[in-house]
């Protein structure tokens, strides 16, 4: 499934380039065509690496067809819909907060999904969202779309390594709960009334061993029926609800200091 739609592409070297230069880079992936040279790409390619923007090559054609044009000089950008944030910059904003919610998804590839997600992460009351620069898609223009406008009210911020970003979230006092198909506890055993930060593996293959393992537990949804799973977007929800159902009318919990 495309995760672009032509409002979505920026195209041309120069243009790509300054929308890397801006302050706040608007860009979630860029494709460059296999064997260009020059200083253009060469600063394009130190500026994605500083910006941690991935950067794919294709062949002149696929980049055509991913264009719809032939008038992409070597370049194409998916613009973001929204900029996105450091991961100090989202703690910082939440900061003040008793018992914030943070979502961090683990490779969710399918922009229906993430809209869906993110639209129900706002409806429960989660401040923020964690995405990992690679292996996923972003917040482009289809995934802002389905998620109702949500993507406007939400921090997402955007990180090279999710594990090394799950344990900057333990310094910060967060629980952190992985949700597995094979989790030790059933999704409402655990107690998500202090700082929580809820983690989501990607369609199919769930959390990666390594992410899973930096968790404080992971957490299943039972399973009565005959399918093995349900939609991530469907199960994301469920968990984020029974932790909306737990922290009405209590108090905050807080993370005790080692």
């Amino acid at each position: 499934m495309s995760e672009t739609t032509s409002t979505d592409l920026l195209y041309g070297l120069h243009p790509v380039l300054e929308a890397l230069r801006a302050k706040d880079c608007g860009l979630h992936r860029i494709y460059l065509e296999q064997g260009r040279r020059g200083r253009v790409v060469d600063e394009i390619l130190g500026l994605a690496k500083a910006r941690h923007v991935p950067v794919a090559f294709e062949a002149r054609e696929g980049l055509d067809r991913r264009a719809g044009t032939a008038r992409h000089q070597g370049a194409v950008g998916v613009a973001a819909a929204k900029a996105y944030l450091s991961l100090d910059d989202l703690l910082e904003s939440i900061s003040g907060l008793d018992a914030p919610l943070l979502l961090v998804l683990d490779g969710i590839e399918d922009p229906h999904n993430l809209g869906a997600i993110l639209r129900t992460a706002e409806a429960a009351g989660a401040q923020g969202v964690i995405l990992p620069t690679r292996r996923a898609v972003g917040l482009t223009a289809t995934v802002a779309k389905v998620s109702a406008g949500a993507v406007e009210h939400l921090s997402v911020a955007r990180v090279v390594n999710l594990a090394q970003a799950i344990e900057r979230l333990k310094e910060a006092r967060f629980w952190i709960y992985g949700l597995d198909a094979k989790g030790t506890r059933g999704y409402a055993e655990v107690d998500y009334r202090g700082p929580v930060a809820l983690v989501v593996g990607g369609e199919g293959r769930g959390l990666r061993p390594l992410v899973a393992g930096r968790c404080d537990g992971t957490v299943r949804i039972p399973m009565r029926g005959k399918v093995e799973s349900l939609n991530v977007s469907v199960a994301t929800a469920i968990v984020l609800y029974e932790i909306l159902r737990q922290r009405a009318g209590t108090n905050a919990l807080t993370r005790a200091v080692p």
